[in-house]
């Protein structure tokens, strides 16, 4: 693989605006969308998404660099900065469009996550089994442009400072290694 080598992960963990600003954080990640899939409707629209009726998941789509970051430590992240054993809920947030949901490109992704989170009921990270969903990626749908880099436009909003901070300050503490030189400091 050379330098230039991208890969897509798709990965739902309740308000893309969280999982945003987590992974658009890490080495090796070149950049993060947020958007909508795993829904029945084409080009859905956010005031669609919110009503739960159109199946789609809030998410986002990571490019990244395998050279620098994995799939599984992708997946390590993902699963250590949201609560993957509540069913279509993320804290206050509740609805199928705020499931935790694993949607993989290629088979090798598929092996991986299911392994992951095998490994991670076994060894009883959670108090409660992992109820994430690990489907086959099909139709990805770009969310709004006032949606993308939420976090780092509004970090002073209420939202971003009870909600985003405290999976941030978790990052920063637990995944120190695998962030962007300008963020360890």
């Amino acid at each position: 693989m050379g330098e230039n080598t991208t890969q897509i992960a798709v990965l739902a963990g309740g308000c893309f605006w969280c999982t945003e600003a987590v992974f658009q954080r890490l080495e090796g990640v070149n950049q993060v969308i947020s958007g909508y899939t795993g829904g029945t409707i084409k080009n859905p629209a956010y005031r669609e998404i919110t009503t739960g009726r159109t199946g789609h998941a809030e998410a986002i789509k990571v490019e990244y660099n395998p050279e620098h970051i994995s799939y599984k430590e992708l997946l390590e992240i993902f699963f250590a900065t949201h609560d993957p054993t509540t069913l279509n809920r993320q804290g206050a947030d509740k609805g199928t469009q705020y499931r935790s949901a694993i949607f993989y490109v290629d088979k090798d992704q598929e092996e991986i996550a299911t392994k992951v989170i095998e490994e991670l009921n076994k060894e009883r990270i959670f108090d409660n089994p992992i109820v994430t969903e690990v489907t086959e990626l099909g139709p990805f749908y770009n969310a709004e442009e006032y949606h993308r880099n939420y976090y780092n436009q509004n970090s002073s909003q209420g939202y971003c400072q009870f909600v985003i901070d405290p999976k941030l300050n978790k990052l920063y503490t637990t995944f120190k290694n695998k962030l962007k030189k300008e963020i360890e400091n």
